[in-house]
Formats: structure tokens, sequence, C-alpha cells
């Protein structure tokens, strides 16, 4: 099967402080179309810097390897290039964006993609239209929209929120980076929800999480557990099921590895 998603060999640095630091090491990682993968692992390990450097965070120095997206290299293109190619990111904390009403960002958000697809943009009638409905989906209240982005929510609202953009863009891959983070029972159950419904046969996802809760929702078809900046085991969600019950130091001992 041609992959979606392909990693090869990924080394990367953080830039900080005019310092660079090596965080990934060699993440080799594919996912196929049709696939949610779910990434966990302790603190520190590279997820989070894993979903920065597909998305073009320039925080970030490629300092060799390789990423195809949909047989294109992905770290050739700006991050308005992914987004348009179908690479949507959910950030663990949503940044908030005070005067910037959410309705607003959205359409905007929308539109540009739809044009980078050469799709007709959406006017504000048909926008709202289209939006009213996603958030009846998402349980999100329907004056959110007309709130600035992000200001004043909850960490729960900052979540659905999130999903709403991913659900909007209609992306072709999502990277959820812990948006489960600080949710209850309830709002998980949200955000999976949110994400179950985009599964098609075109849409995968990278999961990105501590909780094994969230995959009983989402029921993933394969699962790593990446430490040290590299993919060092992966296996169904009974794997998620060990960690839940051991914990990594347990799991991934002996596991010495790297995947391919």
């Amino acid at each position: 099967m041609s992959q979606l998603l392909e990693i090869v060999d990924l080394h990367a640095h953080v830039i900080a402080d005019e310092q660079e630091k090596q965080i990934l090491r060699g993440v080799s990682l594919s996912i196929p179309p049709g696939e949610v993968h779910v990434v966990m692992g302790p603190n520190g390990s590279g997820k989070s810097t894993l979903s920065y450097v597909l998305a073009g965070c320039d925080a970030y120095k490629i300092t060799s390897g390789r990423v195809m997206f949909r047989g294109q290299n992905l770290l050739a293109m700006k991050p308005e290039e992914r987004a348009a190619l179908g690479l949507f990111l959910a950030f663990q904390n949503p940044v908030e964006l005070p005067g910037v009403n959410n309705a607003h960002f959205l359409r905007m958000a929308v539109n540009a993609v739809r044009r980078q697809r050469g799709q007709e943009e959406l006017d504000a009638v048909a926008f709202l239209k289209q939006a009213r409905k996603v958030i009846e989906t998402l349980s999100m209240a329907p004056d959110m929209l007309k709130r600035a982005v992000n200001v004043g929510f909850s960490g729960g609202e900052k979540k659905r929120n999130e999903v709403l953009q991913m659900t909007l863009l209609e992306p072709c891959f999502a990277i959820l980076d812990e948006t489960d983070s600080g949710l209850d029972v309830d709002a998980l159950r949200v955000v999976a929800e949110g994400v179950n419904r985009l599964r098609s046969a075109e849409f995968s996802a990278l999961v990105i999480t501590h909780h094994q809760k969230l995959l009983e929702y989402l029921v993933p078809d394969r699962v790593h557990v990446m430490a040290n900046g590299q993919m060092i085991l992966s296996g169904g969600i009974d794997l998620a099921r060990q960690i839940d019950q051991e914990g990594y130091v347990h799991v991934m001992k002996g596991a010495s590895t790297c995947l391919k």
C-alpha cells in the first residue's frame, strides 16, 4: 500500500536562545491512507517536536532525513503549502487571538485553503451555515463564533474549537498534539468523535497522547512508542493498555531497535 505520509530517518534540532539542541534522532514512520496512528511516550521524547516539524514551524532545523507527503517533499514546502495540500495541526495549547473574531478567522482560513486548492470560496452565509452544523455536533455554544479566537475559552472549549477548525478545513491528514490534554471524559469523547467523523479511505491522522482512554474512543490502527527522539516500539491498542497498566519504563525495557 502506498503511504500518505512517509518519514525516513528524520533528525532535527530545536533552536532557542541562539542555541541548538538535537531532539529528533532518526525518526522513521509510515502512515497509509485511511489509518489513524497514535504516538505515545514519556515527556521530552520528541513527540511535539515531530508534530511542529511536520507542520513547518521555523523554530526547528532539519539536519537530515526526508518526509514525503502525498508523494511530495514535505520539508521543501512552506506551512501554508502544507495546509493547502491537506495537512492540519491541532495544537496542545491553542493560541489566543484577542480582537480577532472566531467566525472571521475560521472563514479566512477555510477560504485561503480553498483558493490554494482551486475551489470556490464560501461567502459569509454559506460559511456560517456550514460552521453551525459542525458546532452542533461538537456540543459547542453557538455564540463561540462571535467571540475572539480562544479568548476566555475553557480548556475544553479551546480543544473543541481546534476540532471545529479541522472539520471545516477538511484535511486529508491531521496531527493532534495532545488535543486531549486537560479534558474531562465528556469533552474527550467529543474530540474523539470529531476525528471519527472525518475517518475515510482518504483521511489519516497522527494522534499524540498520554492517555489510553482516548484510544478507546478512537480505536487506532497502530500505536507507536517514542523515546529519546526515536520510534522504538509499535503495536496495536493492547500496547497502549499495557503502558497504562505498567508504565513506560517496563514496556520500553529492551526495546532498542528503531522502527522502519
